[in-house]
């Protein structure tokens, strides 16, 4: 009862930061906290409250989950990416089909494509407008997200340079092929969603088995903190865990 009450005044006493901030110049009222303090107050509760095994076990799963996130960011940006791309590319086709220039087609769709899909319509636009050779620019461009989508560009390209294609039809059979590739991304992320939710919930399921066996007065937090069978068991079990976690990501997950 005294820890609860001494708690409740540290609450009530604690300094509120607005007032100082607004004394402050307006270029510093922000508070920036270094982010390496984060990891570093994340590990060391974690050491005091679970040991070593449960920093270790905490360490893996952090890891892949922050893996499983990022790889889920790059995957969304991928594939709005290669759609801005097909968009930009449907523009392109129809300026040239109406008689444009190819420099003048491709800048224009790059003026309504969004980032990074504009960087290569531009480069593709300033290259054919000095004569230069546009597959190897964009075969140089360094376009993380759309690499793939480039080097089909590229060889588009080169087809139609090489064996005077029409540059409208081999682009629209690039632009095609890109729709198709990004629906089926989409297809595929959108029919896994019930076996990343199952995966999710099984992954959950040790924890409710822990707190369960803690309300049922087995212990288990005892014996996985306390002892050192306990601790090697709390790194295997993370272990499989995380391997479980990146396993369905990776048979989930399709990038177009």
């Amino acid at each position: 009862m005294l820890s609860l009450v001494l708690t409740a005044a540290a609450l009530l006493v604690w300094p509120q930061l607005k007032p100082i901030r607004r004394l402050r110049p307006r270029d510093k009222r922000e508070i920036v906290v270094p982010q390496w303090l984060w990891p570093v107050a994340a590990a060391t509760i974690t050491y005091l409250a679970a040991g070593l095994g449960g920093l270790v076990a905490g360490a893996v799963l952090a890891a892949v989950i922050y893996r499983i996130v990022k790889q889920g960011k790059r995957s969304r940006a991928l594939r709005a990416a290669t759609e801005a791309l097909s968009n930009g590319l449907g523009g392109v086709v129809d300026e040239l089909r109406a008689g444009a220039h190819p420099a003048n087609a491709a800048e224009g769709a790059a003026q309504d494509t969004p980032a990074p899909a504009d960087e290569v319509l531009r480069a593709a636009a300033a290259t054919a407008r000095l004569g230069g050779d546009v597959e190897r620019t964009l075969r140089d461009l360094r376009q993380p997200l759309l690499a793939t989508a480039t080097d089909q560009l590229a060889k588009a390209w080169h087809v139609s340079a090489r064996h005077g294609v029409a540059l409208a039809d081999v682009l629209d059979a690039t632009r095609r092929d890109l729709d198709q590739r990004a629906a089926f991304a989409r297809q595929v992320h959108a029919r896994m969603a019930g076996p990343r939710a199952s995966a999710a919930v099984l992954a959950a399921l040790p924890v409710f088995g822990v707190l369960l066996g803690e309300l049922s007065g087995a212990r288990p937090l005892h014996t996985l903190i306390e002892t050192t069978a306990g601790q090697l068991l709390l790194v295997l079990g993370a272990l499989f865990l995380a391997a479980g976690l990146w396993w369905t990501k990776r048979i989930t997950e399709v990038e177009p």
